[in-house]
């Protein structure tokens, strides 16, 4: 089982910066990857970036060369950092791990949520 907590989420200006935290706790030996994904009101949840177990990250295209996402192991944190920020970047963000166990039946992978954080970008 594992517990995802966001925050670093709030109120920035466009051109402005900030820093996304994702703090995981519990079975987080299984976490294969973790991303982050954001739902804007009226609109549907978007995977913006991720970042295996292994290092390597993928990002949506609107947010290329704007947000990096990264993983502090030590502390079980991932972090978004955005930069360059624009009004369309306001959205709820959620903290998604991607877990792999050991079952009895076999491995099975499962997918644990975080509350999400809020980013408000004003123009």
């Amino acid at each position: 089982q594992v517990q995802l907590v966001e925050s670093g989420g709030g109120l920035v200006q466009a051109g402005g910066s900030l820093r996304l935290s994702c703090a995981a706790s519990g079975s987080t030996f299984s976490i294969k990857a973790t991303g982050w994904y954001r739902q804007a009101p009226g609109k549907q949840r978007e995977l913006v970036a991720v970042i295996s177990s292994g290092g390597s990250t993928n990002y949506v295209d609107s947010v290329k060369g704007r947000f990096t996402i990264s993983r502090d192991n030590a502390n079980n944190t991932v972090y978004l950092q955005m930069n360059s920020l624009k009004s369309e970047d306001t959205a709820v963000y959620y903290c998604r791990a991607n877990c792999l166990f050991d079952g009895s039946w076999g491995p099975y992978a499962y997918d644990y949520w975080g509350p999400g954080t809020q980013v408000t970008v004003s123009s």
